[in-house]
């Protein structure tokens, strides 16, 4: 039973990955905004359990631009020190202050919109898959 668990686990794991690796350069999202993509709406907290463990990843992932629904530097804990992530944001254009990302609105990415319009298939509780 754990076996299967851990397989589940790990796929949707994948899966945020894949989502996150497509956040363009100077934009942000939303864990929850990954969740619905993904056809997991409740499940967030799980994107963003997904997200710390991204370190471990042989290819890089933008974990830095994913934050909370409200702007909020809320991960950014698991970047070594507590400037990190902000410092890695700035170095994109976006401004933050107090923790939270200023200009929130203007860089969201959805991916419910932004995927589909870039020639990319997502099929329900799947990975994505090219045109």
């Amino acid at each position: 039973m754990k076996a299967a668990r851990d397989k589940s686990e790990n796929d949707f794991f994948v899966r945020v990955y894949e989502i996150t690796k497509l956040i363009p350069y100077g934009r942000i999202t939303s864990y929850g905004a990954i969740a619905r993509f993904l056809g997991t709406g409740r499940s967030a907290r799980m994107v963003g359990w997904a997200l710390n463990a991204s370190h471990t990843q042989t290819e890089f992932i933008p974990a830095h631009r994913v934050v909370n629904r409200n702007g909020l530097l809320t991960g950014k804990r698991h970047f070594g020190n507590s400037s990190t992530m902000e410092q890695l944001l700035a170095n994109e254009g976006l401004i933050v202050e107090d923790d939270r990302i200023i200009n929130f609105i203007e860089k969201f990415w959805d991916p419910s919109e932004e995927v589909l319009s870039n020639s990319r298939l997502q099929t329900p509780n799947s990975k994505l898959l090219p045109l």
